[in-house]
């Protein structure tokens, strides 16, 4: 669970990145998926990597089409993919 809210909040983090008038989308984009996921077994080890992995691809995506620097999503990187 602590790592979970680490990602959360570090999506959201990187939201503050993107333009002013798409940060309440991916915002509540964010909290929507953290929400859905919140059930998805602990102790299934290779369910919790796949969505962590997904998170940071698709953080990655997402800064990528409004051209920010994906440099900003290392800190993501290091925890989801640890």
């Amino acid at each position: 669970m602590e790592k979970a809210l680490r990602a959360y909040m570090e999506v959201l983090r990187l939201v503050r990145r993107l333009p002013r008038d798409t940060r309440p989308y991916y915002a509540k984009y964010a909290r929507e998926n953290f929400v859905n996921y919140r059930e998805v077994d602990s102790a299934d080890s290779t369910s919790l990597q796949d969505l962590f992995n997904r998170t940071y691809h698709h953080s990655l995506w997402v800064l990528d089409k409004y051209s920010v620097d994906k440099s900003a999503a290392d800190k993501l990187k290091d925890i989801c993919c640890s």
